[in-house]
């Protein structure tokens, strides 16, 4: 295959097909932005309109703010919906048309995954693997949604991401955007829904893992040195502060003052430039993240890296810097047709990934601090279809998670015989959200308040699973 592209929707051949006029202001607005060479500040969400009134802010009645367990958080999403039977819950002594399709591999504590899954057994004492996550929608778009916001959606409210409640809660922990998604903001996911779009995800629109890799428009234009770059932002000044005194509507200035201050630190901050490349990353960290594992033949009948090491390896880089929330999109997964070559082509990647994220950050020392968690919006049939593959099931499948306080070692819940149904301690998504948002120090059952009045719950009906907790 070759490496993924930007486009976490390109076709996947056994899967689904659905799967697969200007203002005086503006004017003023777009001229500052040219004068300061700020193309940058699109990726900043510089289109924030005047009219973007749905600030939301916490109601009372909380519990109040809670000690964080967790600084950071490194979600991994494998979208189309990964197959539970041929990772994490293999189910060796079902029907032939049920288990999966690989042989096993055990772990220190003695469970089993499959077998191309040697590299995460390996480090299965330092994760913990929920076998019973129960959702509700086996539908892509839908239960993407359901997964980063917590909410099903609705054509009255449409509800923030994780990733910006987290923003909107902690804000900027040093010199980087709070949320950034890598290589961009999956499409099926949501926004900021009634936040703020000062919350959303930066998109880096570039893919760590291929060649030439560097985020758009991040660097000072050619030929503007820093001195003059400076001056520019000290004119921009003088130029806004005469628009406040001629317009009586604020808003978009204030948005987009924040905005400009962000994306200067970024422009000028060596640090905040050097979190964004793998400069200085070591052979010996590159290959333990896997960098050149590679699956099946692709159409050129060459084998091809697919750029996962890199997304994680940047995505640690970006949480050491001070990031709060990171989400890395990796494969399709929607193998309604050939599941066994589907996982063939895309676990190795995936296996090497996750045991060296997990190793690097507990070798560095960041284990405790970061909760790195494997999400998809559900699983797999238990039964093997006509065409040997499996199609979309919700009612049970597995995610993975480590560190930030979760129990390490750990196996939660079981599904049954066939991975039809959790047989015991089933754990509902909103569950799961509830509690990695407590593990950040943030009460889920906290009311954001939407329109200017509306009281909405970060997460309704959640609760806190204090099994999975260390």
């Amino acid at each position: 295959m070759e490496k993924s592209s930007l486009n976490q929707l390109a076709p996947n051949l056994r899967g689904c097909a659905g799967f697969r006029g200007m203002s005086r202001r503006q004017a003023i607005q777009v001229g500052v932005c040219g004068a300061l060479g700020l193309s940058l500040g699109d990726l900043l969400r510089l289109e924030t309109r005047a009219d973007d009134t749905n600030q939301a802010f916490s109601a009372a009645g909380s519990k109040g703010k809670l000690a964080p367990k967790a600084l950071s958080v490194i979600q991994l999403h494998l979208g189309g919906g990964w197959p539970q039977q041929e990772s994490l819950d293999p189910k060796p002594e079902a029907p032939v048309e049920y288990r999966g399709s690989f042989g096993v591999t055990k772990t220190k504590n003695g469970d089993v995954f499959s077998d191309n899954f040697a590299k995460t057994a390996a480090i299965a004492d330092k994760i913990t693997v929920m076998r019973s996550m129960v959702g509700r929608i086996p539908d892509h778009a839908q239960a993407t949604y359901h997964l980063f916001t917590g909410y099903t959606p609705t054509a009255v409210i449409d509800y923030p991401q994780m990733g910006a409640v987290v923003s909107h809660e902690l804000g900027v922990r040093g010199e980087l955007p709070p949320y950034i998604a890598i290589p961009n903001n999956h499409s099926f996911a949501g926004s900021t829904g009634f936040l703020s779009s000062t919350y959303g995800a930066f998109d880096l629109n570039a893919d760590p893992g291929q060649r030439g890799f560097k985020v758009r428009d991040f660097a000072i234009p050619n030929g503007v040195s820093t001195e003059r770059f400076t001056r520019r932002r000290s004119a921009r000044d003088v130029i806004e502060k005469q628009i406040r005194q001629l317009e009586a509507d604020p808003t978009t200035i204030d948005t987009m003052d924040d905005f400009y201050q962000r994306a200067f630190t970024l422009l000028t901050s060596s640090k905040a430039q050097a979190a964004f490349t793998l400069d200085g990353e070591t052979e010996e960290t590159m290959q333990l993240y896997g960098r050149d594992v590679v699956g099946l033949r692709g159409p050129d009948n060459k084998f091809h890296p697919k750029g996962l090491a890199e997304r994680l390896i940047l995505a640690r880089r970006l949480v050491e810097a001070g990031t709060r929330f990171v989400t890395v999109t990796y494969g399709a997964w929607d193998s309604h047709v050939d599941v066994k070559n589907n996982c063939l082509d895309q676990m190795p990647a995936l296996d090497h990934a996750i045991a060296g994220l997990v190793t690097d950050l507990d070798r560095r020392g960041m284990l405790d601090s970061t909760l790195f968690w494997v999400t998809t919006e559900f699983g797999r049939t238990p039964k093997v279809n006509s065409t040997s593959g499996r199609d979309h099931w919700a009612r049970c499948y597995s995610n993975l998670i480590a560190g930030g306080g979760f129990a390490r070692g750990l196996i939660y819940g079981a599904s049954d015989a066939t991975a039809a149904e959790p047989a015991r301690d089933a754990l509902p998504l909103e569950d799961l959200l509830f509690t990695i948002y407590h593990q950040l120090g943030i009460d889920a059952d906290k009311e954001l308040v939407a329109f200017g009045t509306r009281p909405i719950e970060i997460i309704k009906d959640g609760k806190l699973v204090k099994g999975l907790l260390s």
